[in-house]
């Protein structure tokens, strides 16, 4: 397995923009209590020269004989590995209460019955899904979430990213999205404001955060990006990415960088259909790798693919998501990354033109995927990749990787032992608290 070498990404990146022609081991520490002197509170002190240490660093990471990950690995089943890799969404308010929408898609009435079916590696939250409701009622749901799974403790995630994309809005504080953010052109707004988000969702039981997008916007007519990237120049917004990355470390919280290798100079929504972008393997390197590489270096947790094609980078004509070249290839071979990759959620057009649902999921695997994010038919997908691995389409020893940068990812942010317990109270007061009000009113004040 490869290494996750994260000080060699932008020395790659340079190496392959001028070459080409024409064209864990460790576990973190605990994040510690923002304080009135850390980004989230006075947005004057500037952030300490440090990174989150990478999973290739310390005593119990990723192929560490002896490390919780490799006991927790050693005593799973082929099946249990398997639900590792998705990260379906679950209906309902409370774990307890049953659903149609999960007796039609998943055999199981409640949350913590589909949970106890699949053993899924997490879930995603959605106020369509009927999750969100108030800040008592999420935390008693993701806490009841993480009781139906004692063995292995679940990343909760959602895509918090603020502004245009915020699906926790209605209980979180109000923070400008990446445009606003990245118009006042000091990364210690981007670490500010990611610091509250991680804190508030840390709160309310969340531990991965699909955040931030690392996209650069170069297109003014692309329909999904837009105000979501954090602008259309690649040395400004790479140092935001990694400053987000690090502002969401700061709280505990899992970040995201999304969507690789490329969404920005899109006119096709992926949601929708399949965008093809055209750029060289060279503009490719200067324009849409550079946040990437920022993020990797800063220790991001995961990496999100996009669907879209690039010709350029795999003339295969498939999507990103299912490209071996792009997300083995150019992800983990070149820039190095060995963290979590996962897909968009595969219910999106854009993945699902060229397969069907269930080929869908076992190639994202077999191209460098870990994380399987909602697919649309879960049982289907999931017995899919499951009779892939038992016929040895995709080799145990894949499906172990895999399993184990996820499993690693939950010993970083320290919870891969012992699931987190969400506080009410606690919760309340975090939330849209004076001081994360002022955060971001003071952010919005220097935008330009």
């Amino acid at each position: 397995m490869l290494r996750y070498v994260r000080a060699t990404a932008l020395a790659v990146i340079a190496t392959v923009a001028t070459g080409c022609a024409g064209s864990g081991a460790a576990v973190r520490p605990p994040a510690q209590t923002p304080s009135a002197a850390s980004p989230a509170g006075t947005g004057e002190t500037a952030p300490p020269e440090r990174r989150t240490p990478a999973p290739s660093e310390g005593p119990a990471g990723t192929g560490e004989p002896g490390s919780p990950v490799e006991a927790v690995l050693a005593e799973m089943s082929t099946e249990e590995k398997v639900g590792q890799l998705f990260m379906p969404v679950v209906y309902g308010a409370a774990a307890d209460a049953v659903s149609g929408e999960n007796r039609a898609r998943y055999g199981a009435g409640t949350p913590a019955q589909v949970i106890a079916k699949y053993r899924p590696g997490g879930v995603i939250l959605f106020p369509w899904a009927g999750n969100v409701k108030s800040v008592r009622q999420l935390v008693a749901l993701t806490n009841g979430l993480q009781k139906a799974s004692p063995e292995i403790p679940l990343l909760i995630g959602t895509d918090q990213e603020n502004g245009l994309v915020s699906p926790l809005a209605s209980l979180v504080t109000e923070l400008p999205g990446a445009k606003v953010i990245g118009s006042t052109g000091d990364p210690r707004q981007a670490r500010r404001a990611a610091e509250v988000t991680g804190t508030e969702l840390r709160a309310l039981g969340v531990n991965l955060d699909f955040a931030p997008v690392a996209d650069v916007n170069v297109n003014p007519r692309n329909p999904v990006i837009g105000p979501r990237a954090y602008g259309s120049d690649p040395e400004k917004v790479a140092p935001m990415v990694a400053a987000a990355v690090r502002g969401l470390h700061d709280a505990g919280v899992a970040a995201t960088a999304k969507h690789f290798p490329g969404h920005g100079d899109t006119s096709v929504d992926s949601h929708t259909g399949l965008p093809v972008i055209g750029h060289s393997r060279s503009q490719w390197s200067k324009l849409d790798a550079p946040p990437f590489a920022a993020a990797i270096e800063e220790g991001v947790d995961a990496i999100m693919s996009a669907h879209v094609v690039m010709p350029e980078l795999d003339p295969s004509g498939d999507p990103a998501t299912l490209s071996k070249p792009i997300l083995t290839g150019l992800l983990r071979e070149e820039l190095g990354f060995d963290g979590v990759v996962s897909t968009d959620a595969l219910n999106m057009a854009g993945v699902r033109e060229k397969y069907g649902d269930a080929e869908v999921a076992v190639r994202a695997v077999l191209a460098g995927a870990d994380l399987l994010l909602m697919p649309p038919d879960y049982e289907k997908a999931y017995e899919a990749v499951l009779k892939a691995v038992r016929s040895g389409r995709i080799p145990a020893a894949r499906l172990d990787e895999s399993v184990r940068r996820l499993l690693t990812l939950k010993a970083d942010r320290g919870f891969l032992e012992e699931a987190p317990v969400a506080d009410p109270q606690k919760a309340e007061r975090v939330l849209r608290s004076a001081a994360h009000r002022k955060v971001a009113a003071q952010i919005t004040a220097r935008a330009r």
